[in-house]
């Protein structure tokens, strides 16, 4: 059985929800979400929360129940707060700025890396070295730090790369002779 869809989902104020069938829609100050529910799956408005639950006979509704709460949260905190992914670049001449939409950066290539910011992802460069990604919709915020770290992976030897805020990379001692 799923803990997390018993777990209510509570709707702050300045924020409006929407549910029209399967479809749910969270309008907010920071921005619109839209979410198409799976059929095992039944939403449910009390005074200010949302309740996720399985409908009868559903298979794997207990599963959906709780990915689809997790999905709903994501979208309230999304649209009132907004949410923020940091980047460092770690190495000698690893820079990062940005030339209109596109962010370009220098990661000891031969030439340098564009990235075009997707719709609804905000990107900004306080430093050269600093790259911050903000957005209403969490899974696209997420994708574009993982795109910009795949570009070059730190690697574990003298820990150059791109890598999140908060990433611990785990060094490795070099080869002896």
């Amino acid at each position: 059985m799923s803990r997390v869809a018993k777990k209510p989902i509570s709707v702050p104020s300045g924020v409006d929800v929407t549910i029209e069938g399967q479809s749910i829609t969270v309008k907010g100050s920071k921005g619109t979400l839209e979410h198409c529910v799976h059929d095992a799956v039944e939403v449910v408005r009390d005074e200010g929360t949302l309740r996720c639950s399985a409908r009868e006979n559903a298979v794997n509704g207990m599963a959906f129940a709780g990915t689809t709460r997790a999905v709903i949260n994501n979208m309230v905190v999304g649209v009132s707060e907004g949410f923020e992914r940091r980047l460092q670049l770690v190495g000698v001449g690893y820079r990062a700025q940005m030339q209109g939409n596109a962010l370009s950066l220098a990661l000891g290539f031969s030439h340098p890396v564009k990235f075009e910011a997707p719709d609804g992802v905000s990107v900004e460069t306080p430093t050269q070295t600093e790259i911050v990604l903000r957005g209403v919709d969490k899974q696209k915020v997420g994708q574009a730090a993982a795109e910009i770290r795949a570009f070059r992976p730190p690697e574990p030897y003298k820990g150059k790369g791109v890598k999140y805020d908060d990433e611990l990379i785990q060094r490795k001692e070099a080869k002896k002779k």
